[in-house]
């Protein structure tokens, strides 16, 4: 851990550390992974919360706790896709969620928000900023829910998360979180698009006659 820690270079004044760089490089190819519906994506990003756990770990505790809910679900993601995948395309086919799905995931990021916050606010040796940890914890809880199964609404959720985890990277030190999350964020987009389009085709009713 120690070594992960180490400084690997210094970039625009900013010492970048071996675990923040390989941890947020493996997340880049997990997300990338997921773009294509690859069951990689969730060993993948196994690994990348793994590392980042070890970054993260004794300074920014909500997001060691991120970081572990990561792994945990990864090993659902894994679980649920495997089950789930074409057997034909041997990937998964994505869908919206319904609308009771959405207003049972918003009203669960927000409970969830206000509760680990408050949990947070009444023992301050778990978090020294509890609301945007509480945020980005449970964020990325529903988040990764929404990824193993397989709804297209949680490229959003993924983007609702950074607008709060990138600016929290940079105030502590985590600069290559930082910089990598531009790239983050065009993969996002572009997944965001495929996986849309790939929805509302799946969504689109076969008429009577017509091949499937």
């Amino acid at each position: 851990m120690n070594s992960l820690n180490s400084e690997a270079f210094t970039l625009l004044g900013q010492h970048i550390l071996w675990s923040d760089m390989l941890g947020n490089v493996f997340g880049l190819v997990a997300l990338a992974l997921g773009w294509r519906r690859s069951l990689w994506t969730w060993p993948v990003q196994f690994v990348s919360g793994l590392i980042l756990f070890a970054a993260f770990y004794g300074h920014l505790t909500g997001s060691a706790g991120k970081q572990a809910v990561v792994m945990a679900v990864a090993v659902y993601g894994f679980w649920q896709w495997r089950r789930g995948k074409n057997a034909a395309g041997g990937h998964i086919s994505p869908r919206f969620a319904s609308w009771r799905e959405r207003a049972a995931m918003l009203a669960a990021a927000a409970l969830g928000t206000v509760a680990v916050a408050l949990l947070f606010t009444a023992y301050p040796s778990l978090s020294w900023d509890p609301w945007p940890d509480a945020y980005i914890f449970v964020g990325t809880i529903v988040a990764m829910y929404a990824q193993a199964k397989g709804m297209t609404e949680f490229w959003i959720a993924w983007l609702l998360v950074d607008l709060v985890g990138v600016p929290l990277n940079f105030a502590n030190g985590y600069a290559f979180s930082g910089f990598v999350y531009v790239i983050y964020g065009a993969l996002v987009l572009w997944g965001m698009r495929d996986w849309w389009l790939r929805s509302r085709e799946a969504a689109r009713p076969v008429l009577e006659g017509a091949p499937a």
